[in-house]
């Protein structure tokens, strides 16, 4: 009895251990596949059903090339299962066979390999056709639908305008996505920027070139483009904008391990008080600056010590804490000087 009591403690302690590391870690994994999808025969364009089956097995070969890197979230491209080539008719009739074929195929991958999916589809809601972006959870379920907000006039004449911007939670932080035309409008980037994603997941036909870095160190998010052509890379950015990890010409996909427990932080007042946090945590923490813009990304490689804590510690202000204490400051000045003098 004493042994097993023993036996017990330590498991329990093990669990806990485990419980403990598990919360205070903040990385994943994650990976964008792009490029080119299925190239369809002639004889196959009116029959729906072997084009599915096409479609299944053409996502079955490009998953398997990401698996072995136990990834905790993949990202496809737009529509990334309507093959191309069709003609509108046969685009709605290929629909109509497919129903959630291919997402059910998603949805056992993501639950065998215990991952989030997120990928793109036309599909049909309350008799309106939508663009939207699906994300499963590692248990193949679906966590959230993003419906394209800004489509193109000409997907108009077919496709909804959403004007929802949903966040989702999931286990290692809350998501976001955008979809191919949407990245062009300042009014929806200044919609995320107030939500505060950890990433936003951006599938597109259109690589979208400076505006992604904008739209990631504006919305201090990290960023992940699946692009759904050869002519440039699928990139993965972290919140400064900075590409971190770029399909090539050789591999249609990018693999990077992301650390979620970071802040943006400005250097105006606190060059100094960085300087203490590294001397005090060393390699515990990392402080990245990508140059010329002023701002640093701070992040906690420390286990049960997270990046608030540390900036906290150090009364470390954020970028955009600091900008907003910079408005109010002119704010009050302004005021101040338009009181009449008595």
């Amino acid at each position: 009895m004493k042994n097993r009591n023993v036996y017990c403690g330590i498991l329990f302690l093990i669990c806990f251990f485990c419980v403990v590391v598990s919360e205070a870690s903040n990385r994943i994994t994650v990976v964008t596949i792009g490029g080119g999808g299925v190239s369809v025969k002639a004889a196959d364009k009116d029959s729906p059903q072997k084009l599915v089956d096409q479609m299944i097995g053409f996502w079955k070969g490009e998953l398997n090339k990401v698996l072995p890197n136990h990834p905790d979230l993949i990202l496809l491209t737009e529509v990334c299962d309507r093959p191309g080539g069709l003609s509108l008719e046969q685009q709605f009739n290929y629909y109509r066979v497919r129903k959630n074929q291919v997402l059910d195929f998603f949805a056992s991958v993501a639950r065998t390999n215990h991952c989030y999916i997120a990928f793109g589809m036309d599909r049909e809601e309350n008799g309106l056709w939508w663009n939207s972006s699906v994300l499963l959870n590692r248990e193949g379920k679906v966590a959230g639908i993003y419906n394209k907000n800004f489509p193109t006039i000409g997907e108009m004449e077919t496709i909804q305008a959403d004007d929802e911007t949903p966040v989702f939670q999931c286990d290692f932080g809350r998501v976001a996505s955008v979809i191919c035309f949407d990245l062009n409008f300042d009014e929806l980037r200044q919609r995320y920027e107030k939500l505060h994603p950890d990433i936003i997941l951006f599938s597109s036909m259109y690589h979208g070139g400076l505006e992604q870095s904008k739209w990631a160190y504006s919305c201090k998010s990290f960023f992940v483009c699946s692009f759904s052509a050869n002519t440039a890379p699928s990139e993965i950015r972290n919140p400064l904008g900075e590409v971190v990890a770029a399909s090539t010409n050789y591999y249609n996909y990018a693999v990077a391990v992301i650390n979620l427990d970071y802040k943006i932080v400005h250097l105006g007042y606190n060059v100094a008080k960085l300087e203490a946090l590294k001397k005090r945590y060393g390699k515990e923490v990392a402080i990245h600056d990508p140059g010329l813009i002023g701002s640093v990304m701070v992040t906690s490689e420390k286990e049960g010590v997270s990046v608030d804590d540390m900036l906290k510690e150090f009364k470390i202000e954020c970028t955009e804490d600091y900008f907003n204490r910079s408005r109010q400051v002119r704010t009050d000045q302004i005021k101040r000087r338009k009181v009449p003098v008595q």
